[in-house]
């Protein structure tokens, strides 16, 4: 055997680095399903499902076309595993198989790299590791572009992305419309009529092998969180791209309006629903920006939409992934805000509570594994920085439930972004709000037994209560914050005597959810 070739989970496509000059004489793939990335985190059914059902898939596509894979598969018995962790399968297939060398594309996740790393090592086998070029930019790119910077700006690095790959530039080498960033444009909301009959998101129907995994998984992982009854996800590249063209034909036009809102009972309004098999590699991430920009070159979708969107690929999801792969493995212990070890509310696995935004969000992460960026950052991400969550809990959290969940994207967005646990690498403020953003955004508030105009009193909206309560305990941490100042003057205006209410009153809400 000359190479065996590593294919991860989040790896599944056929013009892998990894997989480039493969020999079918010589070579072999090497895929496994493994227990302990199941259960480290209480992965949520439906992400299970994804990744193995896609995992076989692709499997089946190689093989079928004369590839050889050495592919471990788990089945609903736990006695059946022949290993349950990464480097136990490796060593008993490089015993095996004695290849000359072993071949991976950079993997998502720093601690998976680690032990393939480690373990090659001790095997006494050479290891090649290729660059993943999945991505506009590289690891080593991003490290070169943030040298000699006082801060990372996500918008500074945006517009160094755009310039560099003439993306949404005119003749003159300028952006479209004259402005980098249509962001204040992207904030719309649907107002007392709602969003009224929003475009059906294709769907796609468990054929006999992703039947079989949701058989495996509701056996073996019964006790987990989730369900797998309304699993439509795609799980091939193929009906991954109809899913593409579905969002860029039915709802992109529409994206950038109503990005940040949200209302009762709607899963998916105008997102695009691609971010996991775009993050498993199933997806190209430029021939989604390519389709997006020729949406607005063709005049079907306005520049507003096509820009949101093109950010989120091109600025963002870059920008996060550079950020984790250049700060790890020091980043995932930061802590800034000096949290306790207080882990998520009971409600954040089983979605019992009171509080409607609460409910409304996580009944679309218990059905579909999946809630837009608002419910995630403003509503459940919210809530759990004003507790005092800890952010690796709620890293934890969010890489458990989240079928779009990779450890690079996961990390900077949770520890970072939403819990501002990193020290303003990701963000140069934390994303906290009252009750009044919520209310703003959607009408969850209004059939709420709560009030978001209220910090104290039985009627008193949670988050409300907690956001005073966040900025006076944080206190010495804004005060020098520039982008804090308005937050901080609204606190010093607060009564003295309404002030104290009000800590008693978060006291009070803490203790309840700690009990629970």
């Amino acid at each position: 055997m000359r190479n065996l070739v590593l294919v991860f989970g989040d790896q599944l496509s056929h013009g892998l680095s990894a997989l480039r000059d493969f020999d079918k004489s010589a070579d072999k793939v090497w895929m496994a399903e493994v227990d302990q990335e199941a259960t480290k985190v209480w992965c949520h059914k439906t992400r299970l499902t994804l990744f193995f059902s896609a995992m076989r898939h692709f499997r089946d596509e190689l093989r079928a076309n004369d590839i050889e894979v050495d592919y471990h598969e788990l089945t609903s018995r736990k006695s059946d595993d022949r290993g349950s962790d990464f480097e136990t399968l490796l060593r008993k297939s490089v015993h095996k198989i004695s290849p000359d060398r072993v071949i991976m594309t950079e993997p998502g996740d720093w601690f998976v790299r680690d032990a393939i790393e480690r373990k090659c090592s001790e095997l006494g086998v050479a290891l090649e590791i290729r660059v993943d070029d999945h991505f506009y930019c590289s690891i080593v790119e991003f490290d070169a572009w943030q040298k000699n910077r006082k801060g990372l700006i996500l918008e500074n690095f945006y517009r160094w992305m755009r310039k560099r790959h003439n993306l949404l530039l005119d003749s003159d080498g300028e952006p479209e419309g004259g402005q980098w960033n249509f962001d204040k444009e992207n904030r719309g909301t649907f107002g007392k009529s709602g969003p009224g009959e929003t475009p059906h998101v294709i769907s796609f129907h468990p054929d006999e092998t992703t039947r079989g995994v949701i058989e495996m998984v509701n056996k073996r992982f019964a006790d987990h969180p989730g369900t797998t009854e309304h699993f439509d996800y795609p799980v091939t590249a193929a009906e991954a791209k109809r899913s593409l063209t579905d969002f860029i034909k039915k709802r992109l036009p529409h994206f950038g309006d109503y990005q940040d809102a949200m209302w009762t009972d709607t899963s998916f309004l105008y997102h695009s629903r691609i971010s996991a098999v775009m993050n498993m590699h199933m997806i190209d991430p430029a021939a989604a920006v390519d389709a997006a920009m020729a949406a607005y070159r063709s005049g079907h979708a306005s520049l507003n939409s096509v820009e949101g969107f093109v950010r989120q690929i091109v600025g963002w999801r870059e920008f996060v992934r550079g950020i984790y792969w250049t700060k790890m493995p020091q980043y995932i212990d930061r802590n800034s805000l000096a949290c306790d070890d207080r882990d998520v509310p009971q409600s954040y696995w089983d979605g019992k509570t009171e509080m409607n935004c609460i409910k409304q969000s996580m009944q679309n992460v218990l059905d579909h594994s999946y809630a837009h960026h608002i419910q995630r950052l403003m509503v459940l991400g919210l809530y759990a920085q004003l507790l005092g969550v800890h952010p690796r809990k709620f890293h934890d959290w969010h890489m458990a439930m989240y079928a779009d969940a990779i450890d690079w994207v996961s990390l900077p967005n949770t520890l970072g972004m939403s819990q501002h646990g990193d020290g303003a690498v990701v963000g140069t403020k934390p994303y906290c709000a009252s009750g009044a953003y919520v209310n703003r955004m959607g009408n969850y508030c209004k059939s709420c037994r709560f009030d978001p105009k209220k910090s104290t009193g039985d009627e008193a909206c949670p988050i409300t209560t907690l956001y005073w309560d966040f900025l006076h305990r944080h206190r010495d941490d804004f005060k020098k914050n520039n982008r804090m100042v308005f937050q901080m003057k609204n606190l010093e205006r607060k009564n003295p005597d309404e002030l104290v209410q009000i800590l008693d009153q978060a006291d009070r809400v803490k203790r309840e959810m700690d009990q629970i």
